[in-house]
């Protein structure tokens, strides 16, 4: 698992890093990505959390994408604990990840949170 862990978490910062003002720094011992250093849109546990041992990603998500990725998807997305309440998705990365797809699901978590705070900005959001 450890020699998985490396690259999937550096495919992640491609994904994140690209994005205005973001940062990543450690929240509960996993790496997470930040707005502006104040707003969590994902968190990696790639080597699993909470009783499970796949790696995977908690994500903001917009209203109601948590339910219809959930529903369509269920091998692959899942409500997370914690933030699941808050409309959160998990996304399993323990199959074949396509990374395209991992990449526009960091992108939309991060306008779900960055979205009025950044855009005061100037910053376009990301189509």
């Amino acid at each position: 698992m450890a020699d998985r862990v490396a690259p999937m978490l550096q495919r992640l910062r491609r994904c994140c890093l690209e994005l205005p003002e973001v940062i990543e720094r450690p929240s509960h011992s996993a790496p997470t990505f930040f707005v502006k250093g104040r707003k969590a849109f994902v968190t990696a546990w790639l080597q699993g959390h909470h009783g499970t041992t796949f790696p995977h990603l908690w994500c903001a998500a917009p209203p109601s994408a948590q339910a219809a990725l959930v529903d369509a998807m269920p091998s692959k997305f899942f409500r997370p604990p914690y933030v699941g309440a808050k409309g959160w998705i998990g996304i399993r990365l323990d199959g074949k990840v396509d990374w395209s797809e991992v990449g526009d699901l960091c992108a939309q978590a991060y306008w779900t949170v960055a979205g009025p705070v950044t855009r005061s900005r100037g910053v376009p959001p990301r189509p």
